[in-house]
């Protein structure tokens, strides 16, 4: 038993050795297509030890989760990390970059007020203030309100943005029926699109389907390019309400 025992003490002071050995921890980090900064904060998680033994810079334990998180957190433009080693002492970072699918300007517009955007990605998730540089899948602006009761917009989620798929289809939709959606408004379980000839579409959130078929039926009744109209109300089933200016 006594043998046994040394032989199993010989066997991890032996293992931990070879862990400890320069030809086995990570030396060497290399970040693909992107900012060579990225490597600070993986380099800053491989610092220290696992129990005062095995190092976290070894090529077999190194703490890939902390270093996707952290690298997540500093950058919240970046959607997801992948590691991969290069050899026994290297270790390169991909990063993949969220897509900006719209803007989010508030929860509503104010006339006269310079607005201050935001974009955010398929999943409602606000990444990063709007630039000049950044191109939208969407051209249209958003409000909406933001999940939670958090004030500041960077790093939160739009409100039931399960649902905002559908809403902007139908707004894209109407580029077909004479004039383009400029701006998305979400109050409650209402939805009003700005249409660029003037008039506002209202329709009920998750009733994107109806609110197309409706303006379909009604297409010979309506001129949404000319401005004439002040609002169009589909918010009642089988119902076409218009206001003209």
């Amino acid at each position: 038993r006594i043998a046994f025992i040394t032989l199993l003490l010989l066997l991890g002071g032996g293992i931990v050795y070879g862990l400890n050995q320069p030809a086995l921890r990570i030396s060497q980090v290399l970040v693909y297509g992107a900012d060579q900064s990225f490597a600070d904060i993986a380099t800053a998680a491989l610092e220290g030890s696992y129990l005062g033994l095995i190092p976290r810079d070894s090529t077999f334990f190194f703490p890939a989760s902390r270093i996707r998180s952290d690298i997540i957190a500093d950058h919240p433009d970046i959607a997801a990390v992948s590691l991969f080693r290069s050899g026994l002492t290297g270790l390169t970072i991909k990063m993949s970059d969220r897509v900006p699918i719209a803007r989010w300007c508030g929860l509503s517009p104010t006339e006269g007020v310079e607005e201050y955007c935001y974009v955010f990605d398929a999943s409602g998730f606000i990444f990063a203030p709007l630039a000049t540089s950044t191109e939208t899948v969407n051209s249209f602006a958003l409000y909406a309100p933001l999940q939670g009761d958090t004030l500041e917009p960077l790093r939160a989620t739009l409100a039931q943005e399960e649902k905002l798929p559908a809403v902007f289809d139908l707004a894209r939709k109407f580029t077909a029926l004479g004039s383009s959606v400029v701006r998305v408004v979400l109050l409650g379980d209402e939805v009003n699109d700005y249409l660029a000839s003037g008039t506002r579409v209202t329709y009920v959130l998750g009733n994107e389907e109806d609110a197309f078929t409706a303006l379909t039926s009604a297409r010979d009744n309506l001129n949404l390019a000319d401005g004439s109209l002040e609002y169009v109300d589909l918010r009642f089933d089988g119902k076409v309400y218009v206001k003209k200016k």
